[in-house]
């Protein structure tokens, strides 16, 4: 796969590369006039282009074709979690979109260690536009705004699945084999059923907190008996809802 750029606006014949994907392709890749590239706009579309022309801070690419390339989920998938601390934000966000989840949702509950910053959006937003070129999703996993756990439950789609991770009495343990087994993914066999997945922070959910999903109708899923980060929970549910669609559609 050739060398993949960020550009949101692509106008006719032209996409013009400004800001640090400009940096990217004139002094990280040295690109030159006549080399081809791979654009691509967030909204699903990619673009084959040639450079044209390269300034200091700009570069002016000619669109040679337009490609509509879906590698998305066909169902939406949220994933919901208090921000982790330090880099492992980065690698939660990166672990993400290469899994093709639809949305993240930077969750504030009761235990909330870390306190998202006013710029949160944006800088998420910039991990998940690197992640997508590296992976080659052309439509960006997108990033909401912090939502507190009480006001994130009442705007949750009510037709959606919603499963939120909590250990919890063995005598209602929903183990992740349930899942490859299929008894718990019977609401995917239904493309159009969004799936929201909700991790709490390094203390875990409050028993009101809990309590609150579950009369939204929320399953809780036991993870096992070892005690996982944020990102780690997150990931792996992400990957066992996002990958299995591919494994089950081949059975």
């Amino acid at each position: 796969m050739a060398e993949r750029f960020y550009c949101p606006t692509v106008t006719g014949e032209r996409a013009v590369l400004e800001g640090s994907e400009a940096h990217h392709l004139i002094h990280v890749m040295r690109a030159a006039a006549g080399d081809h590239v791979i654009v691509f706009d967030g909204q699903g579309h990619e673009y084959l282009c040639k450079v044209e022309k390269i300034s200091r801070r700009d570069a002016t690419l000619k669109v040679l074709e337009r490609r509509t390339v879906e590698r998305e989920l066909p169902f939406s998938l949220t994933v919901a979690a208090p921000l982790p601390k330090g880099d492992r934000q980065r690698v939660l966000l990166e672990k993400l979109t290469e899994l093709g989840v639809t949305r993240f949702v930077p969750l504030v509950t009761e235990r909330t260690v870390v306190r998202p910053e006013k710029d949160v959006v944006a800088r998420l937003t910039r991990i998940v536009i690197e992640a997508s070129k590296q992976c080659g999703r052309n439509r960006l996993m997108m990033v909401a705004e912090p939502e507190s756990w009480s006001s994130f439950l009442e705007a949750v789609d009510p037709t959606a699945a919603k499963y939120l991770a909590h250990p919890v009495e063995s005598g209602e343990r929903e183990r992740l084999e349930a899942f490859q087994k299929g008894t718990l993914l019977a609401d995917k066999k239904q493309e159009s059923v969004p799936i929201v997945i909700a991790v709490g922070p390094e203390g875990g959910f409050t028993d009101a907190e809990v309590e609150a999903a579950r009369t939204r109708g929320w399953h809780l899923l036991d993870l096992g008996p070892r005690i996982l980060r944020v990102e780690t929970a997150a990931i792996a549910l992400a990957a066992l809802f996002g990958t299995s669609h591919q494994v089950t559609r081949w059975a």
